[in-house]
């Protein structure tokens, strides 16, 4: 056996796109948001909607919860039962959402997007983009570069 360098194992905490698909990037749970966003809110909805087997939804409705992207909230008493709502956090997750249906769209569906976003004042359209706060430019994914943040820590990993 010979001693190869093993590859450099990367903090988690150092990259945000890591951290994001740690928290919310299996297939389940960005469909459970998916439909928590189109305003399907109850368990049996989810359930029926996804036919998702019910211990994995159950599974992923509770780490959307303990990680405060989604609040469950009793609806009805006698037997307990709850409905989930985005939180703030969870709200927050729209434009990724977006993004992946966006690329979707483009990619995947020869015969044309299966939804189309819309406005819902004037039923336009929706378009994506990246917009420079300062200039109010549109910027293409070619423009955008990238420096340290001041999250940015240099560790150095022992192998």
């Amino acid at each position: 056996m010979t001693d190869r360098p093993r590859p450099k194992q990367t903090n988690i905490s150092a990259c945000s796109i890591a951290a994001t698909l740690e928290a919310v990037g299996d297939r389940w749970t960005l469909l459970i948001l998916r439909d928590l966003f189109r305003g399907v809110r109850r368990f049996e909805a989810l359930n029926r909607d996804l036919g998702i087997a019910r211990n994995l939804l159950t599974d992923r409705l509770n780490r959307l919860v303990e990680l405060g992207i989604v609040q469950r909230l009793p609806y009805q008493e006698r037997p307990v039962r709850c409905e989930y709502r985005l939180t703030a956090k969870g709200t927050d997750l729209s434009p990724s959402l977006v993004a992946l249906m966006r690329w979707g769209d483009r990619w995947y569906a020869a015969s044309g997007p299966p939804i189309v976003l819309v406005h819902d004042a004037c039923e336009t359209p929706l378009e994506q983009a990246v917009t420079c706060p300062s200039c109010q430019e549109n910027i293409r994914p070619h423009q955008i570069g990238s420096r340290p943040g001041p999250g940015h820590k240099i560790e150095e990993v022992l192998t």
